[in-house]
C-alpha cells in the first residue's frame, strides 16, 4: 500500500530491492523516545500475532514474531518521513474502523502491512515489490494459498485505490490508506509537511508542480471512499483539505 496524494513525478531508481528474509536479524531504532516506540511497537507485534494466527486458521507454522520484526525493521527505514511506522498503525486503526465492511478482514489487515513494506520515494514499483515480499513471507509462515493471493492483490490495488465496485476488501484498504486526507487541519498539516520531507530530493518547482497535478487528479475524482463510512466521514473534509492545500500551493508558485 502507497497513498498516491503524495505522488511527484519522482525519478524511477530500478536498481533492485535488496531482499531481507523473514528470519533476518535486523537492527532496533535508537532515540530519546525509545521507551515509547517499544510500547507501540509492542502492540504491534501482539497485532501481527493475532491477524497471522487467524489468518493460519489452526494451520501449523513459523513463529510470527521473527516476521514482525522483519516487517518493523522495513517501516522504520531512514528514507521514510511520511510511510514510517506511524503510518502502518494508522491503516490498522482505519482498518478496524471499517472492519464490518470487509469479506475478510485478516487478509485486509495483512495487507495493510505489507501495502508499504518495501518503499523508497524515488521508486515507482513500491507496490510489486511489497506484493512479492508479501507472496513470499506469507507462504513461508503458513498462511493458506488462497489468503496470500489476496493480500497480494490488495496490496497491487494500491497502485490506483481504485477498488472494483464490489470489491468489498479492496475498498476498506484503500478507505483505510486514504483516510489520512480527511484528518484536521493541523494533523493534516502535518502528513503533508512529512510528505515534502520524503521527497526532499525533489527541487522545490518540480515538487510543487507534480503534487499540485495530483491533487487536482484526487479532486476530479467522483468519489474519494468506497465504503459507507467514509464516504459518511471523510469524504467532504478530504476535498476540503485537497483543495486548501491546492490553493496554497499555486498561490505559492513563482509568478
Amino acid at each position: 500500500m502507497t497513498d498516491h496524494s503524495h505522488r511527484t513525478g519522482a525519478p524511477r531508481d530500478t536498481e533492485a530491492d535488496t531482499e531481507v528474509e523473514p528470519d533476518a536479524e535486523v537492527g532496533t531504532v535508537a532515540g530519546s523516545h525509545a521507551d515509547t516506540d517499544a510500547e507501540a511497537d509492542a502492540g504491534l507485534r501482539g497485532r501481527w500475532h493475532d491477524t497471522l494466527l487467524a489468518a493460519r486458521a489452526g494451520a501449523e507454522g513459523p513463529d510470527p514474531l521473527p516476521y514482525a520484526e522483519n516487517l518493523l525493521a522495513r517501516w522504520a527505514e531512514p528514507q521514510r518521513r511520511y510511510h514510517s511506522t506511524a503510518h502502518l498503525r494508522a491503516v490498522l486503526d482505519h482498518v478496524d474502523t471499517l472492519a464490518a465492511h470487509a469479506d475478510d478482514v485478516q487478509a485486509v489487515q495483512l495487507a495493510a502491512w505489507f501495502h508499504d513494506a518495501v518503499y523508497r520515494p524515488d521508486r515507482s514499483e513500491n507496490e510489486e515489490r511489497s506484493a512479492a515480499l508479501a507472496e513470499r513471507a506469507l507462504t513461508e509462515a503458513g498462511v493458506p494459498d488462497a489468503v496470500v493471493a489476496e493480500v497480494a492483490r490488495l496490496v497491487r490495488l494500491t497502485v490506483t485505490h481504485a477498488p472494483a465496485e464490489g470489491d468489498r476488501n479492496g475498498e476498506v484498504l484503500c478507505d483505510a490508506d486514504l483516510a489520512v486526507l480527511a484528518g484536521g487541519p493541523q494533523e493534516y498539516a502535518a502528513y503533508a509537511a512529512r510528505v515534502r520531507d520524503e521527497y526532499g530530493f525533489v527541487p522545490d518547482d518540480a515538487f510543487r508542480e507534480g503534487r499540485a497535478a495530483v491533487l487536482r487528479q484526487l479532486l476530479d475524482l467522483p468519489r474519494l471512499f468506497r465504503t459507507p463510512y467514509g464516504a459518511a466521514e471523510w469524504e467532504e473534509r478530504a476535498r476540503h483539505n485537497l483543495a486548501t492545500e491546492l490553493e496554497l500551493l499555486t498561490s505559492s508558485a513563482p509568478g
